[in-house]
């Protein structure tokens, strides 16, 4: 069986992306990289795919009347290039219903937080702020409401003493660099799939202990 065809939406700096680049490039990995898009021309995902020999593409959504005739562009292109699964790596433009039902269960994005808590922006300080001992990230499956949808995988860091939304943003971001490539594995050995509005894993690793936070 072949790898999985992955397509990749970022508008930024491609941190996460890079993270599945390097997943890829272990040839024992389940999928590829097949193309690399961005609505930003300058986005520095598109220079870092580009690096590595990746296909790229700019689609300016400022060059489309709407989000759905922006968004068929996208999808066009997402075909032309056989993706099979389509990861959204810090793409910032919310999708419409279209897109998210013509990709339903084959869409992925990544969220800076522990869904279904801090949805939306700025959730570092939001945690910092409501006092949680634990914050982290999630990959999950795209439903059209924002930050929704079956959740695959989680990532929990402790908040510690002296944080800022700095600091816990970076521990934040190690542990999303470590579960997006998890979460398309997954996907790809064909161990985890949508079931109703919750994923179902195959073959489960046992449980890890229990974490404690202050330890003691």
């Amino acid at each position: 069986m072949g790898r999985l065809r992955l397509g990749i939406l970022a508008s930024g700096r491609g941190s996460n992306l890079q993270a599945l680049i390097d997943a890829c490039a272990d040839p024992a990995f389940p999928a590829e990289i097949a193309l690399v898009l961005s609505n930003r021309p300058g986005a520095q995902a598109i220079a870092r795919a580009q690096a590595v020999g990746l296909g790229t593409g700019i689609v300016p959504h400022e060059a489309f009347a709407d989000r759905e005739s922006h968004e068929r562009a996208i999808d066009a292109a997402l075909a032309g290039a056989g993706v099979e699964l389509t990861c959204l790596a810090g793409y910032m433009r919310l999708l419409t219903p279209w897109f998210v039902e013509r990709w339903r269960d084959r869409l992925l994005n990544i969220h800076p937080s522990l869904l279904p808590a801090f949805k939306g922006l700025d959730t570092h300080a939001r945690a910092l702020a409501a006092g949680v001992r634990f914050h982290g990230c999630t990959v999950h499956f795209v439903r059209p409401e924002m930050d929704e949808g079956p959740i695959l995988a989680q990532a929990a860091v402790p908040v510690v003493p002296g944080d800022d939304a700095e600091r816990l943003a970076a521990r934040v971001l190690a542990a999303e660099h470590r579960i997006y490539p998890l979460a398309v594995r997954l996907i790809a050995e064909g161990r985890a799939r949508v079931a109703g509005e919750r994923v179902a894993i195959e073959a489960p690793a046992p449980a890890p202990e229990g974490l404690l936070n202050p330890a003691a």
